[in-house]
């Protein structure tokens, strides 16, 4: 169905054609909202075509993500990533809000937008695995209309770019899950793109190449090759590896966004974590009633008989140094104490409860 036939965009809702900005974000979302169908079983569809509601699975979402930025997507299962990805590579279009990359809109311009943007999926049946890593890109190559020499250059530079320059004329089939990965990679930026959507990239990797595969995107792709990243991922470490900021979804919203060691310090408690040779100490109980600290609680006992302590210390930084010297004071052994980072599960299971607390959810379903 060409665009102009879609009735699922109102023009009230679809900002004139934009002007290309070369000062503007590489991505902005400005209250993209869209709706599906919501799933019906067969009778109901056959006896009541007519009568099936709207679910919203992105709601009123507003993104900037700039030029070279390196920016998460998270959130459980049925958030709306995936609907975000697709309306960014223009497979969907939006029925609110405005969508640009680049500077192009999706709605208008959406050729444009895929010169500018490539999705790389973690799927790696789209290559030709009885093909060589190097006819694999040359085919794609031509595809994108590159011509000789400059489609064997840039397939030579890419090759290269993935460090597989060596294994160039080796079988797709026989590569390894994370070779398959950095292939797919060389082939979403056979065209120059400015903006790369990773869906999950590592999520058929062993730790180790998804380590190396992490390495690899920071280093090559987003510092050295310029490009702006969106990665959705429900990896934990890799979020927290490679993002500038991470933005989390819920049901369609958009709950926080920001730097994952600040959304951590917003919503994180204060605690710290102590090695102490001495656990029973009245220390703890002194402290615990001048209420300088929260109870303190046994997390564990080291080899060498040092105990882990843990406790809440509110009052930042000036609060903890003079519990640490208290500590020193009333003669209590610590030989190391620390603040313990939030995990960025936790940090998603706290956005999206103090979401649902602050207000209550509104009805899924438009008429």
């Amino acid at each position: 169905m060409s665009h102009a036939a879609t009735p699922a965009i109102p023009s009230s809702t679809v900002s004139a054609r934009p002007t290309l900005d070369t000062q503007a974000p590489a991505v902005r979302i400005a209250g993209l909202t869209k709706r599906f169908p919501e799933r019906r079983p067969w009778r109901e569809l056959l006896l009541h075509p007519r009568q099936g509601r709207q679910v919203a699975v992105l709601r009123n979402v507003t993104i900037d993500i700039a030029r070279g930025e390196f920016f998460g997507l998270l959130g459980p299962n049925g958030a709306g990533k995936t609907t975000l990805f697709k309306t960014l590579a223009t497979l969907i279009l939006p029925d609110e809000g405005n969508v640009s990359v680049a500077g192009h809109d999706v709605v208008h311009q959406p050729a444009a937008v895929r010169r500018a943007l490539a999705p790389v999926i973690a799927d790696e049946r789209s290559l030709y695995w009885r093909l060589t890593a190097r006819a694999n890109l040359a085919l794609f190559a031509a595809l994108q209309g590159l011509r000789e020499p400059l489609a064997s250059e840039r397939v030579d530079e890419l090759l290269a770019v993935v460090e597989l320059l060596d294994v160039g004329e080796k079988m797709v089939g026989a590569f390894s899950s994370g070779m398959k990965q950095r292939l797919l990679i060389a082939r979403a930026l056979l065209a120059r793109p400015q903006v790369l959507l990773l869906d999950e990239p590592t999520r058929s990797l062993d730790p180790l190449s998804a380590r190396a595969l992490r390495r690899f995107l920071r280093a090559e792709i987003s510092e050295r090759q310029g490009c702006t990243v969106l990665l959705a991922t429900h990896n934990a470490e890799e979020a927290l590896e490679l993002c500038d900021r991470v933005a989390v979804l819920d049901h369609g919203r958009l709950l926080a966004s920001g730097s994952t060691d600040a959304l951590a310090a917003e919503l994180g408690d204060e605690r710290y974590r102590v090695w102490t040779r001495d656990p029973e100490h009245p220390s703890w109980r002194a402290l615990t009633e001048q209420g300088a600290i929260g109870a303190p609680v046994t997390a564990g006992v080291e080899e060498d008989g040092w105990v882990r302590v843990e406790m809440e210390i509110s009052g930042g930084l000036d609060r903890a140094a003079h519990v640490v010297a208290f500590l020193a004071c009333q003669g209590v052994a610590v030989a190391r104490f620390e603040r313990i980072t939030l995990s960025l599960a936790d940090l998603i299971e706290r956005i999206v409860a103090r979401s649902h607390d602050a207000a209550p959810m509104e009805d899924d379903a438009h008429a």
